[in-house]
């Protein structure tokens, strides 16, 4: 990510973290950050409307750590504040990335939002984002053709399934097209948007919905907290899919054999599948919330599910041969899993 100078809001913030519930004087403030004392009280009054419990006392301003809430504002992430954009509501942060990247904003930017009215998973099906969820889009302005874009979104999926997986100690496994299970219950999805020109993408909107703190839909779903057993940060998830996300293109950038997919991608895709071997079925997803495991429509094939192809298809071995599906509108389910 482009980093960019510290607002006085990020400096404020991080020098207040800095005396672990001590207070701080103005003066100090003014002095650290490099403005005055009046823009000091100005930034911490803006911070306080914003939601932030910063204490004025007569020794100077304090933040108690045992009273920090989980914020997504720009200013949360430092130097790259200016790549995130948040929204305390908004329809869906698929369709304010779009808006962005018409815009011509930086590839790379964020977008997150507390509650989402129109929350899209796959093919215009509700994501529902209850409080306390993670729900955010990225901006990509990838050098990719347009038949390779399902490989940033594989990147994605990666990303997400490991950074799940480290941070709530157990496996997260990926579900072709776009889902990640632990114990064979949905924790998060991905979905992506692309706008090209040619043969050639302009840019790629990649939309993520964890489930964080927030209550699910079903027993067939699950969140991080109901893992853990406590209340988890989505800013440090939301920071650890962000690196990761960089890891995994970093390690697989030079592999790219363009309009051919990437095979090291896959093979790394399959590692984390919790499918392969298995008996499955291909189908057209029946139910209209994209939040926990699909409502099987029309059965598509049945048989064994052989991983993807280096452009993300799925590979189904049928008793009539192989054979391949695109990302599309259908889905995967195992056959004994009580759902077919």
């Amino acid at each position: 990510m482009k980093k960019n100078k510290l607002s006085s809001k990020a400096h404020l913030l991080i020098s207040l973290r800095k005396k672990q519930g001590k207070p701080a004087s103005g003066s100090l403030l003014a002095k650290e950050i490099g403005i005055t004392r009046v823009a000091v009280w100005k930034t911490v009054q803006s911070l306080v409307e914003a939601g932030y419990s910063i204490e004025t006392t007569e020794k100077g301003y304090l933040i108690e750590p045992k009273n920090e809430k989980d914020f997504l504002y720009p200013w949360e992430f430092g130097e790259n504040e200016k790549l995130f954009f948040h929204y305390k509501n908004t329809g869906s942060t698929m369709d304010k990335a779009r808006e962005l990247a018409l815009r011509g904003v930086d590839s790379g930017s964020v977008i997150t939002a507390e509650k989402q009215s129109a929350g899209r998973g796959r093919n215009g099906r509700t994501w529902v984002s209850r409080q306390g969820g993670l729900f955010f889009s990225i901006l990509e302005r990838p050098h990719l053709t347009i038949a390779d874009y399902s490989l940033l979104s594989m990147v994605m999926q990666i990303a997400v399934t490991r950074s799940i997986s480290s941070i709530c100690g157990k496996k997260a496994y990926l579900r072709w097209p776009n889902d990640i299970y632990i114990d064979r219950r949905k924790v998060a999805g991905v979905t992506s948007e692309i706008s090209g020109e040619g043969d050639f993408i302009n840019w790629l909107t990649g939309g993520i919905g964890v489930n964080v703190n927030n209550t699910v839909p079903s027993g067939k779903a699950v969140s991080c907290s109901e893992i853990l057993k406590q209340q988890i940060s989505r800013k440090k998830i939301l920071i650890k899919i962000l690196k990761e996300i960089e890891v995994v293109k970093k390690t697989f950038s030079s592999t790219a054999v363009y309009s051919q997919g990437n095979r090291a991608l896959a093979s790394e895709w399959n590692s984390l599948a919790d499918s392969i071997g298995a008996k499955t079925a291909v189908f057209e997803p029946e139910n209209k919330d994209d939040n926990s495991i699909e409502k099987p429509g029309k059965i598509l094939a049945r048989g064994i599910f052989q991983g993807i192809d280096p452009v993300g298809r799925c590979i189904l071995k049928t008793e009539k041969g192989t054979l391949y599906f695109n990302q599309g509108s259908v889905s995967l389910a195992f056959l004994n899993s009580g759902n077919l």
